[in-house]
């Protein structure tokens, strides 16, 4: 068995998803392929993916970061879930924590119990049975400890938020001490082979051609390669998901570093608040068929933790995906792939698992066309699993004063996004789907939290006497009251631990 080896690798864009892509690529490759990427200074980044879900820690072992040290350099901090405010009705709140509900015991999962009893008036909020929110709620963090496996303080997840512009640095640094070679300048023309329309090299402004075997489209929305070059096209999903434009600003630090992300809605959109060492970032994701620019921005500027430290930065955008994220010898990775509103903080994540993809099927010369077939099949199926997600938080809400909100309770949604709302309506049913991203424990806090009531619990749960749940309970909710009373504040933490110099 031979295998006709690709020798070059071609990055097309910097910024999070370029250097990423090359750091993950250079630790993987250990020098055995030329990795080329090509960027320009000229060419700003979007720069609003500053919040991250759990896998970003895998990421990081796997390229070798030291959490402390990355921790310092992007000027981050530690997450342990989302708020959400006013997505149910105006004035309700809840969190997505990481991470587990409760533990489980008997037959069925413990969120069964939870419902009985609850309606029996029986049971506390579900928040009191997850350590990420409870931690959150008093500003507490702490890793997980191995050496405590049996408890709720072993099994922590968490996430972090971090300057990107300051991540793609670090990652740079990385990556060119790992081998990475880069190319600045802005790219004037693509070539392609008149044989089969591949890509062979990029040109740019001064005539140097960058040529490749493989290229890696991290262009941004352009889709330098993917779209302008090879004319993939791209599915628009604006019918279901139908914010369009955000805009984006810096503020001065509230006093008190929060562990979580926060999304605030608002009349046709949503804001959110990411805290960070240094500053907290902000933005406005809207619809504009329902707001103007300047009432966009007014509500954003109205609503800050401090001082503004620039101009609201306006982004726009069409949610969707690439119909295919591998065409020819291209891959598109990050926002040229397409785009998902950061909501539930996916986009690095998205980065960070179309690198793994890539990793797994990664090309020798003959391109085989079954490998970039599943490539894409999984591409597209991770893509419509978090939209669907997304889109639950629109669906669900019962908000009654703005057309937006009463247009998106109202609006037809996926099959399969019904099916799963269907089947938590009747018995309080989920099912995780090929290890799609969002686990049970994720989309019970959205059902829970924007107030989808189940109609009946599980009948195996009547096998338990009442006052054995009621007792099973409790006990759960007392342990992690405890274990939430030793964990340190979340500031504190960082100063003992990670605290960055100031910029």
């Amino acid at each position: 068995m031979q295998t006709d080896l690709l020798k070059t690798v071609v990055i097309v864009g910097g910024g999070t998803a370029g250097w990423m892509t090359a750091a993950a690529l250079a630790t993987t490759m250990k020098g055995r392929y030329d990795i080329r990427l090509v960027e320009s200074d000229e060419i700003g980044i979007v720069g609003v993916g500053e919040a991250t879900i759990p896998m970003i820690q895998l990421f990081n072992k796997i390229v070798g970061i030291d959490e402390a040290e990355f921790i310092k350099a992007t000027q981050g901090s530690f997450k342990l879930g989302i708020e959400f405010v006013n997505w149910g009705r105006v004035g309700d709140r809840y969190m997505h924590g990481f991470g587990k509900i409760g533990q489980d015991l008997w037959t069925v999962r413990f969120d069964q119990y939870w419902q009985k009893m609850r309606a029996l008036g029986r049971a506390q909020p579900l928040e009191q049975y997850c350590i990420t929110r409870m931690a959150s709620r008093q500003n507490k963090f702490l890793p997980p400890q191995p050496q405590l496996p049996n408890s709720p303080l072993g099994d922590i997840a968490y996430a972090y938020h971090f300057d990107a512009s300051l991540y793609a640095r670090f990652l740079r640094g990385l990556a060119e001490s790992r081998g990475v070679r880069r190319f600045e300048g802005r790219i004037d023309s693509v070539s392609q082979r008149p044989t089969d329309g591949h890509v062979d090299a990029v040109v740019l402004a001064g005539g140097q051609r960058v040529e490749g075997d493989l290229f890696i489209d991290c262009s941004g929305f352009r889709g330098l390669l993917i779209e302008q070059a090879l004319q993939t096209g791209y599915e628009d999903w604006t019918h279901w998901l139908p914010c369009d434009r955000a805009l984006a600003v810096p503020c001065e630090s509230a006093p008190t570093l929060t562990p979580y992300t926060r999304s605030t809605a608002h009349r046709a959109g949503w804001q959110w608040r990411i805290p960070l060492q240094h500053r907290t970032g902000n933005g406005h994701v809207y619809c504009s068929q329902f707001t103007t620019d300047d009432e966009a921005a007014a509500a954003l500027l109205a609503n800050l933790d401090g001082k503004p430290l620039a101009d609201p930065r306006p982004i726009r955008f069409t949610t969707g995906m690439r119909r295919q994220a591998w065409n020819k010898n291209v891959v598109a990775i990050g926002l040229a792939s397409g785009f998902m509103e950061p909501l539930e903080s996916t986009s690095i994540h998205l980065i960070q698992s179309s690198i793994q993809r890539l990793i797994d099927y990664f090309p020798d010369r003959g391109f085989n066309p079954v490998d970039v077939a599943e490539y894409n099949r999984q591409s597209r199926f991770e893509y419509e699993r978090i939209r669907d997600f997304i889109i639950l938080h629109y669906k669900l809400n019962q908000r009654d004063d703005s057309p937006f909100w009463k247009a998106c309770a109202e609006m037809p949604i996926p099959d399969s996004l019904a099916h799963k709302i269907e089947l938590f309506r009747t018995h309080g049913r989920m099912v995780r789907i090929d290890n799609e991203l969002f686990t049970e424990f994720s989309w019970l806090q959205v059902f829970e939290g924007q107030n989808l009531v189940p109609e009946r619990y599980h009948p195996l749960v009547d096998l338990q006497p009442e006052d054995a749940i009621a007792e099973y309970l409790e006990g759960v909710r007392e342990v992690i009251a405890k274990c939430v009373e030793v964990m340190p504040d979340h500031q504190a933490y960082i100063d003992k631990h990670c605290r960055a110099s100031r910029l």
